[in-house]
């Protein structure tokens, strides 16, 4: 064979198909970013990953699918909306909090309601995390219709409605949303509080039949979470004073005690080891984990299945106030995974194993929203923008940051910057880029409400500036090293704010992009 060209390398040995595929799925779930790196080497990697098939293989090799982050209800825009808890740094571009608040997340999708003070009429949204799809769903007519200053807080659990689906790859499909809500009887037309449930069904586009329940307390479910038990029930806690439980699939709704009534502030739903309704205790330093059981001619009854103690698990900085400042907050289905909120900070304990990780040095939530799914990346040209509720006054920042990278995109493809002949050719994988490179898109969440324009100014700057020092470095025929290249990416670091001491970054993404445009150099020359 026939020695390369001088100053020309070698192409590397092309390895089948087949074998790239079986390389990429045994890379590690719990660290997207590792198939989100490998996604940007070239358009046949991209096309491996973001294949259904191979989202269909993840779980017959990983098993349970992992934790990737949470959705928050917390107020300080310095937070994104979407706080990732995997290994390396990661992002998806959630609904706008300031607009939308999750509800529930499930099966790969998450249920968002507008935010009362963002619009004059209730709104609700699926999105699914990881492809980016979403779809408006109608508000149930008996909520819409109901004087907003009767309803109490509402909640929903959404949920894959196709028959005999395992959920590991089910987005795009037919999805259910059971709703429930409280009417407030403040006024002389209601003597009780009503509660009310309905589901509502994409197959057909409507809300089933309305399912009340008069009792003698209101249920606000605001702060809360639910679980789903098997393919009906579903469970939701209410101001920590009561269980409501709806069989949508009877249209029944039930009220349940907590186990120890005299506290019921300090429970969390969960899911029981044999997949029933389950709860946990927080006490102090101990948690107590109790399941909803029968025994021979009796109706169900709480028993207490394990108790464990957070003192040999956690820092000792965390235990200092767990009496008044340690909570559990939310619980993954499928991953069987709990949140608690310390002092020092947010950790995570893995139910089975109690192995606990610190992921995020912010406290202080109030509710989480766990999304646990596989990651697989997705086209750029696939990706579909989140709406905003129907508001009077459109937020413009994500827009601004959005014409700058496209600018800059459509620049490298005019031939703009014509001094290196191999960006247009290397540019013309830009469309291809999956939705993560939203991620730029997350500096405009430290805007805060004080200094509104110069903060919204300075979010556009900081998109900006990433991409004119690859561009200006280019332009001026500077060759692309990876010292440079490194040095560049570090511009990067401070795009997306950081959660406490856990900072939400992902330069490499864009280190690995100008790496490649500096390979193609070498190619050329």
């Amino acid at each position: 064979m026939a020695a390369p060209p001088p100053g020309r390398r070698a192409s590397p040995p092309v390895l089948p198909d087949e074998l790239v595929e079986e390389i990429l799925l045994r890379l590690p779930p719990d660290n997207p970013a590792f198939l989100l790196r490998a996604s940007l080497v070239c358009k046949t990697w991209s096309s491996a990953v973001s294949h259904p098939s191979f989202r269909r293989r993840l779980p017959e090799l990983h098993g349970t699918a992992p934790v990737l982050g949470f959705l928050h209800d917390w107020s300080d825009e310095r937070i994104p909306n979407f706080v990732p808890t995997t290994a390396s740094a990661f992002s998806l571009a959630a609904p706008d909090r300031r607009f939308w608040r999750a509800l529930d997340c499930r099966h790969g999708r998450a249920f968002f309601v507008s935010a009362p003070e963002s619009c004059e009429t209730r709104e609700l949204l699926v999105w699914e995390p990881v492809t980016g799809a979403q779809q408006r769903v109608p508000v149930p007519a008996a909520f819409g219709n109901m004087n907003a200053d009767m309803l109490m807080y509402p909640s929903a659990a959404v949920f894959c409605a196709a028959a005999g689906c395992d959920h590991h790859g089910c987005h795009g499909g037919p999805f259910g949303v059971a709703f429930v809500f409280t009417v407030d009887p403040h006024t002389d037309d209601y003597e009780e509080y009503v509660t009310s449930g309905c589901v509502y069904s994409s197959e057909t586009g409507t809300w089933g039949e309305l399912t009340p329940m008069h009792c003698e307390f209101g249920m606000d479910f605001g702060d809360f979470s639910c679980v789903l038990v098997g393919r009906c029930l579903v469970y939701f806690m209410s101001n920590g004073r009561a269980i409501l439980e709806y069989n949508f699939e009877r249209n029944e709704l039930a009220v349940i005690d907590t186990p120890d009534y005299e506290y019921p502030e300090i429970f969390s739903l969960m899911l029981a080891e044999d997949g029933g309704l389950g709860v946990i205790q927080d006490l102090d330093s101990h948690l107590k984990l109790w399941s909803r059981e029968a025994s021979d001619n009796t109706d169900e009854q709480w028993v207490l299945s394990r108790v464990i103690d957070l003192g040999n698990l956690l820092p000792v900085d965390a235990l200092v106030n767990a009496t008044s400042s340690l909570f559990v907050l939310g619980f993954a289905e499928g991953a069987n995974v709990i949140f608690i909120d310390t002092d020092i900070g947010l950790f995570t304990m893995e139910l089975l194993s109690e192995r606990v990780r610190k992921v995020c040095g912010t406290n202080s939530f109030v509710q989480l929203i766990p999304v646990v799914d596989f990651y697989t990346p997705v086209s750029w040209n696939e990706h579909q923008d989140i709406p905003l509720p129907n508001v009077s006054e459109e937020d413009k920042t994500v827009e601004q940051a959005q014409q700058l990278f496209d600018n800059g995109s459509n620049a490298i493809k005019e031939g703009t910057s014509s001094t290196c002949s191999n960006v247009p050719a290397m540019s013309s994988d830009l469309d291809d880029r999956h939705q993560d490179l939203l991620l730029l898109l997350n500096a405009t969440e430290v805007t805060g409400g004080q200094e509104e324009r110069g903060e919204e100014e300075k979010a556009v700057d900081r998109v900006q500036q990433p991409f004119d020092n690859g561009s200006n470095a280019i332009k001026d025929g500077t060759a692309l090293t990876p010292s440079n290249v490194s040095a560049m990416s570090l511009d990067l670091d401070d795009r997306v704010p950081p959660c406490g001491d856990v900072a939400v970054e992902c330069t490499d993404m864009d280190a690995a992009l100008l790496y490649r445009l500096y390979e193609a150099q070498l190619l050329k020359r």
